[in-house]
């Protein structure tokens, strides 16, 4: 399976990097067997409606170049199994290994209460966020009515409905704040990127991907808006993927901490209100 996806020129990156991965996932996933339980199952022979079932389904990864993730209706972040169909990006945030490594909790406080996901997507950074803050409430919100169906979903899924807010929104503009802090994973690919994408990134929506010219143009608008929507004491915890370069030609003014995450150092940066001012 994984030499016949090889073969086929499949992209990967969304949950796994390499077709062995891709097909262990998609394998055990038909079977009804646990992720991590490949080992253990190596050996077992299928019969021939599972074998059937396993290369159809190898077959509808290689001919729709759809993201795995999209044909299992499941992606798994730090752990945790969330619910994602194509009204959402397939979640591969690195902000969840900052949350889970508790990578900057040394900018949070007592006084830590009030949290936003912006462009939440399927809501697991927010599901995450309220996972390992047990004492906050988050606004989680998108600007796609079609991805906060989905959030939806995760939100109950998880049971957190009593601290999870789903919220329609432009960019900030529906959300006054003021946050202690705000999660960001926003569409920052720039237009030559874009261009040159995978199919399976493709798959996705363009709205969560699509960042402009140079990957800012929210990244623009978030930083011009967000001071007003930070506590005194707020910090911003923002993704801009491989567009380091970009955002330094765009805001040289700031000091940015980057934060490092398993892909490096340049992928995650955190501005406090008082930098962004």
């Amino acid at each position: 399976m994984a030499a016949r996806m090889d073969a086929a020129g499949v992209g990967f990156g969304h949950g796994t990097t390499n077709a062995f991965d891709e097909a262990a996932w998609l394998v055990l996933w038909k079977l009804g067997l646990p992720l991590d339980a490949l080992d253990e199952h190596a050996e077992r022979e299928l019969s021939d409606a599972e074998a059937a079932g396993v290369r159809a389904l190898v077959e509808e990864r290689i001919a729709t170049r759809k993201p795995a993730a999209y044909l299992t209706r499941e992606a798994w972040l730090q752990g945790v199994p969330f619910y994602v169909d194509e009204r959402a990006i397939v979640p591969r945030s690195f902000i969840a290994e900052l949350i889970a490594d508790g990578g900057f909790d040394a900018w949070l406080s007592e006084r830590t209460h009030r949290v936003l996901d912006l462009c939440t997507g399927n809501g697991s950074l927010a599901v995450l966020a309220a996972m390992a803050y047990p004492d906050v409430q988050v606004d989680a919100a998108d600007l796609s009515p079609e991805a906060l169906e989905v959030a939806r979903i995760n939100v109950d899924k998880h049971g957190l409905q009593d601290r999870i807010r789903l919220v329609p929104s432009d960019g900030l503009a529906a959300l006054p704040g003021p946050y202690d802090l705000i999660l960001c994973n926003p569409p920052y690919v720039n237009a030559a990127s874009m261009a040159q994408l995978p199919a399976e990134y493709r798959a996705e929506p363009e709205l969560a991907l699509a960042g402009g010219a140079d990957g800012m143009d929210f990244v623009r608008a978030l930083l011009r808006d967000a001071p007003s929507r930070l506590d005194e004491q707020g910090v911003l915890v923002l993704e801009i993927g491989n567009e380091r370069e970009h955002f330094e030609r765009a805001f040289p003014q700031l000091e940015a901490v980057w934060l490092e995450t398993s892909a490096g150092g340049d992928q995650v940066l955190l501005l406090t209100r008082d930098d962004l001012l």
